[in-house]
């Protein structure tokens, strides 16, 4: 089934010539389906590639998935018009009446803030405690997977010694977890931050599983026993050429950037990058509408409560 989304949103020509099918608003309208309701909290500055990102990545299953774009009412983006914020994007007070299969929270480049320094931050909590009895299960990526870990667990950042930037090789910690069906025993996942998560501290709670980590990179996936709440600190939605276009921006600002590693080939930022995270990333989004999403969600959303149940056989 298609991914269905406003007519003229900009990703969907994007997508189009993918040729991944997207249905308009007017086509949907005439089909008796319930389609999944996932909401989007996009606090990446250049949200309409953030957008198309992820959009591609839910475009990949035979469920219809209706995504809901919001931004942050307590923050003004420099890098998106308004007229695309007033377009497609709701605030989160907007919704706080409606119910949702899923919530996705994208990473932010505030993670060298203190959480309370950050000027969204009490909107953002508001959504998270919104989210623990109206959403089926929450995605988080990258600081906002640590912006999840502190409120919901109070597990805080840490500052790495200088930026970990590339594509680096993970294992699965939980070979039967869901999530990671059909992942090799190696996979490759990007990141691209300045903190991180410490694993000792996701080890002491007991309400937490680690699901994915790296010798390089550390933690990369946990998640609550139930799999209401996943922290993914990796970008596995990133495009083939957004670390070179990250990095390409931090050295014009004249930042001492080193190139990302395992990335280019011979390291070499004048080649074309390999892309060796595609297949992974469109199995986890998968799965993730699939096994925690589809299986998990009641088909009346008014009946999401705090005391949901996993479906029977449910493994992690």
């Amino acid at each position: 089934m298609p991914i269905k989304i406003p007519n003229d949103l900009p990703a969907a020509e994007t997508l189009q010539k993918e040729h991944v099918f997207v249905m308009h608003e007017n086509m949907a309208f005439h089909q008796d389906i319930r389609p999944l309701k996932i909401a989007i909290m996009n606090l990446m500055p250049t949200k309409i590639v953030t957008e198309t990102q992820l959009l591609r990545l839910l475009s990949n299953t035979p469920l219809q998935v209706e995504p809901t774009l919001l931004h942050p009412a307590t923050h003004r983006s420099k890098n998106t018009s308004l007229s695309h914020l007033n377009a497609f994007y709701v605030t989160p007070d907007a919704i706080k009446n409606e119910k949702f299969d899923g919530l996705i929270i994208t990473g932010a480049p505030v993670e060298q803030l203190p959480f309370q320094e950050v000027g969204y931050w009490d909107e953002l909590c508001r959504l998270m405690e919104w989210s623990r009895m109206n959403v089926t299960t929450t995605l988080h990526i990258c600081w906002g997977a640590q912006a999840g870990l502190f409120y919901h667990y109070g597990i805080d950042k840490c500052l790495l010694e200088k930026k970990l930037f590339g594509v680096f090789e993970h294992k699965s910690h939980n070979r039967v977890a869901r999530l990671l069906r059909g992942f090799d025993d190696c996979f490759y996942v990007p990141h691209s931050r300045y903190t991180g998560i410490r694993m000792k501290d996701v080890e002491r709670e007991p309400d937490l599983d680690i699901l994915a980590t790296s010798d390089r990179a550390g933690l990369c996936i946990c998640a609550s026993h139930d799999r209401r709440q996943i922290f993914m600190l990796g970008h596995l939605e990133y495009d083939r050429d957004t670390l070179k276009l990250e990095y390409e921006r931090d050295r014009a600002k004249g930042l001492a950037t080193a190139v990302p590693e395992n990335y280019f080939p011979d390291d070499d930022p004048a080649k074309t990058p390999y892309f060796k995270w595609k297949s992974h990333a469109y199995l986890l989004y998968a799965n993730w509408l699939n096994y925690y999403v589809y299986q998990a969600t009641p088909y009346d959303l008014s009946n999401i409560t705090m005391e949901f149940k996993p479906p029977v056989g449910h493994e992690g």
